[in-house]
């Protein structure tokens, strides 16, 4: 078994698990923090992208104890004192989600793909950066455009998942 701990959400957090749970499931069943999803446990899905250590990372694809001591943001970590992180805006407001499953990962990768590019993002750029994140409803249309919004919005000032 494996003491865990590290940062979450800007919280302290800790606890006992398996030598082999993953990062998603400590999130998820340890943590009570179900907003990052598990879709395939491959790493090809991109539902379970959460932020740490300032890089995005699948979270299916590393093993709680290889995170402790790290600074992980997750989807529930993005809004601050009640308003949502304005790529959460841009995703309500373009409609770059229809049943949710996949938008967790979406809106992580979209927040880790303007800290690096700013808003030198162009439709092309984002399409090639969401190749490993899958959308089963909407053909990416709506998502590239709420990603694009939220890049000219931040005005390229890189904001990270704070």
């Amino acid at each position: 078994m494996a003491n865990i701990r590290m940062t979450v959400n800007g919280r302290q957090v800790s606890g006992v698990c398996d030598d082999r749970t993953l990062l998603v499931h400590f999130i998820r069943e340890n943590l009570g923090l179900t907003g990052t999803h598990v879709g395939c446990d491959t790493t090809q899905c991109g539902a379970c992208v959460v932020d740490m250590d300032g890089q995005s990372v699948k979270s299916c694809s590393i093993l709680a104890a290889q995170a402790a001591g790290s600074t992980i943001t997750t989807i529930e970590g993005l809004a601050q004192n009640g308003d949502l992180h304005p790529v959460q805006e841009a995703f309500k407001a373009h409609h770059g989600l229809q049943c949710g499953f996949c938008t967790p990962g979406m809106v992580m990768t979209a927040v880790d793909m303007i800290r690096r590019h700013g808003g030198n993002l162009d439709e092309e750029t984002v399409r090639a950066e969401l190749e490993g994140n899958i959308c089963r409803c909407t053909g990416y249309h709506n998502i590239v455009k709420a990603i694009l919004a939220a890049a000219a919005e931040m005005g390229g000032s890189r904001q990270a998942a704070e």
